[in-house]
């Protein structure tokens, strides 16, 4: 019973012992990294052999020995300063120069080579091989107290784990190879990209996405510095910047902060080192774009150095380095991946090389003089080469003749001017004594006869004014009388009273003709007060009842318009100042002006109704029918006034509506295509920019 139980149990460590194996081996043709496979193989190795402990050991060019994984190692084999350390190390060196698996008992060593197991435990050990020879050791700490047997078990077994082991440092090592050819590849191409544009935002666009591409990051942003603030111009994976954002705006603020500070800045999730306004900034924009891993390199102006010295880059000082001027900013972040310090340093110092001479490159080539017409002109020197040039030469030539054509070809030159259409006869009615319309007799449109009135108007003060001269022609007419009777009294009166009665009568009497002459004024303007038509014609003032009733008025006030809409009309048109010297010329040039029957000159108008765009009318303008003096026009500015006279035929056609708006056209001979559509043009350049 016993027997059967103990090859149970054998039987089932040996299965355990295969899948533990098998484990490894399909561990082993993984592409995990070394930093999870070696804690992976270890424990394994240790529950397969029911171990104390173990140790993988990895060759380092610098340091000798490191120690990539452990379980339950002493600490002394630990502190390189330890003289077990010491001595365990020298003995680890040893194996792994043999290269052979071995069993080292508990406490041996040799005095001569220093060489020692200074453990209590049987060391099980076994060299990794990677297709360039050794580079490490497997080490099991097992209990000393084993069976022959068992410890050649032990030792088969491990080195078993070191050959699959091997096979994963073949693959891994290939994976390294592959991984970093394709890397310089990456970096070939990424310096081809940045090298061959010299346009400062196809640069940094292209640094920006490249170089994310190359880092293997999430974002990859550069800014410049201007004006001692740092802009941001390309964001990787964003075909445009919109600066007033928060993202853009709090990134342009930390790199202004880092470009003070002149110190790269690498942010891993910890602020205890950073200054304050570099904490305060960083945690600001961290907060927004919620980056795992921040680095923000100032960048700056490449050393210039002698060609053929290639030591200048290696002996240059880090004073030297900061002295060079700072032209902007990258930033790298890490948001969702997570490469190590190291290998992100790495590849972010080589796209930090190339995007500072490229960057210099592009702002130097953008500073020179002009520069924007110099790239146009050679953008379009495309079009004079090979094929294109005939078809550049036919177009170039179509061209030049449209515009000398343009020169050559005459053209109707017309002056245009907005006016309105009214009879020539036409008259106001003013009021000619202050006081309140009482009654408007009249409406608009009504047909009025001269001397008709049409407005009463009433003056409270005229009146009591002619009552009051009206008594006091009364009262000296009165006295006058007085004084008569008493001088046809004779018998009444001495001389000297008569002389006196006779001063007075004369004194009355001239006192009554003045009084007299004063009532015939007032009420003469009495009878101003009633306006009346001064010709047969159209009331053409609009809503006049509306507009005059029991209004005040004041002398000289305009109280509605009379025209006769029978008599001859006239276009009253409002020519802008600054054409009216092309509008003398022509009436100074006979061969534009013409010459009526009574000798006198004229220049033909074309007319157009707004009422009726799609009819010409004609007409004449006379010289003596320009205004003298120039007026403000609320809407055309400075204007002198014109009036046209229509044609016979064009009276008989047109819309008798006083104050019609027209178009009127003054016809000034004939001028280049040319000075017809660009002379406003011309006359505002010599007004605005010559002037």
């Amino acid at each position: 019973m016993s027997s059967g139980s103990t090859e149970e149990n054998v039987e089932q460590t040996k299965r355990q012992i295969r899948t533990l194996v098998n484990e490894v081996a399909e561990l082993s043709k993984s592409e995990v990294l070394a930093a999870e496979f070696y804690p992976a193989v270890l424990q394994k190795v240790v529950n397969a052999l029911a171990a104390r402990g173990g140790a993988v050991w990895l060759l380092d060019g610098e340091s000798g020995l490191r120690l990539a994984h452990h379980i339950d190692i002493s600490p002394n084999l630990i502190d390189a300063s330890n003289q077990e350390a010491i001595s365990h190390g020298r003995l680890l060196g040893r194996l792994i120069q043999r290269g052979t698996p071995e069993l080292i008992p508990p406490y041996s060593g040799s005095e001569q080579t220093g060489e020692a197991n200074p453990t209590p435990f049987l060391l099980v050990t076994s060299p990794l091989i990677s297709p360039k020879g050794p580079v490490g050791l497997l080490e099991v700490f097992q209990r000393a107290q084993t069976p022959p047997e068992a410890q050649a078990g032990y030792l088969k077994f491990v080195k078993h784990i070191t050959d699959l082991v091997g096979d994963w440092l073949k693959g891994h090592t290939l994976q390294q190879a592959s991984t970093r050819q394709e890397l310089w590849q990456q970096s070939d191409q990424f310096a081809r990209l940045v090298h061959e544009n010299l346009d400062l935002k196809d640069t940094a666009f292209t640094i920006a996405n490249e170089g994310r591409r190359l880092i293997d990051c999430d974002r990859v942003s550069v800014a410049i510095l201007k004006g001692g603030k740092a802009k941001v111009i390309s964001i990787s994976g964003q075909d445009s910047i919109e600066n007033r954002s928060n993202n853009v705006q709090a990134l342009s603020n930390l790199a202004t902060r880092v470009i003070n500070s002149g110190e790269p800045l690498w942010y891993d999730g910890s602020t205890e080192d950073l200054p304050a306004q570099l904490e305060e900034a960083i945690e600001d924009y961290v907060d927004l774009s919620h980056g795992r891993t921040v680095a923000v390199l100032p960048i700056r102006q490449p050393e210039r150095k002698l060609e053929g010295d290639v030591l200048a880059e290696r002996n240059e000082t880090n004073e030297a380095r900061i002295r060079r001027d700072i032209i902007g900013a990258l930033i790298v972040e890490q948001i969702e991946t997570q490469l190590s310090r190291d290998t992100l340093q790495g590849r972010v110092d080589l796209v930090y090389e190339h995007a500072c001479r490229a960057l210099s490159n592009s702002i130097n080539h953008s500073n020179i003089l002009f520069m924007p017409l110099w790239r146009f002109l050679d953008r379009c020197l495309w079009m004079f080469r090979g094929s294109a040039l005939p078809k550049t030469a036919s177009i170039l030539g179509l061209i030049g003749a449209g515009i000398l054509s343009m020169f050559l070809i005459p053209m109707d030159f017309d002056l245009q001017g907005n006016g309105k259409l009214k009879p020539t006869i036409e008259r106001q009615v003013f009021a000619h004594v202050d006081g309140e319309v009482e009654q408007v007799l009249i409406k608009h449109g009504d047909d009025v006869k001269k001397d008709q009135t049409l407005v009463s108007l009433k003056n409270n003060e005229l009146n009591q004014q002619i009552q009051t001269t009206q008594g006091q022609l009364n009262q000296s007419s009165q006295q006058a009388y007085e004084y008569e009777r008493q001088l046809n009294n004779l018998t009444s009166l001495s001389e000297a009273d008569r002389i006196r009665v006779q001063q007075d009568l004369n004194q009355a009497k001239q006192e009554a003709l003045n009084r007299q002459a004063e009532l015939q004024l007032l009420v003469e303007r009495q009878t101003k007060l009633e306006r009346k038509s001064p010709i047969d014609g159209l009331v053409t003032t609009w809503d006049v009842e509306k507009i005059l009733n029991a209004r005040p008025v004041v002398t000289g006030q305009v109280l509605m318009t009379i025209a006769d809409p029978n008599g001859p009309w006239e276009v009253e048109v409002l020519m802008p100042e600054k054409r009216m010297r092309y509008l003398d010329g022509a009436f100074k040039n006979e061969k534009v002006s013409k010459t009526d029957a009574n000798s006198q000159r004229y220049l033909d108008v074309e007319i157009i109704l707004m009422t009726k765009s799609d009819t010409k009318y004609y007409g004449k303008l006379y010289q003596p029918a320009v205004g003298e003096r120039a007026e403000l026009d609320p809407e055309d500015g400075a204007v002198v006034r014109l009036r046209c006279i229509p044609n016979d035929e064009a009276l008989l056609e047109i819309t008798r509506r006083p104050g019609a708006r027209v178009m009127a056209d003054v016809k000034c001979g004939k001028r280049s295509v040319a000075f017809v559509c660009f002379y406003e043009v011309i006359e505002w350049i010599r007004a605005n920019v010559f002037f």
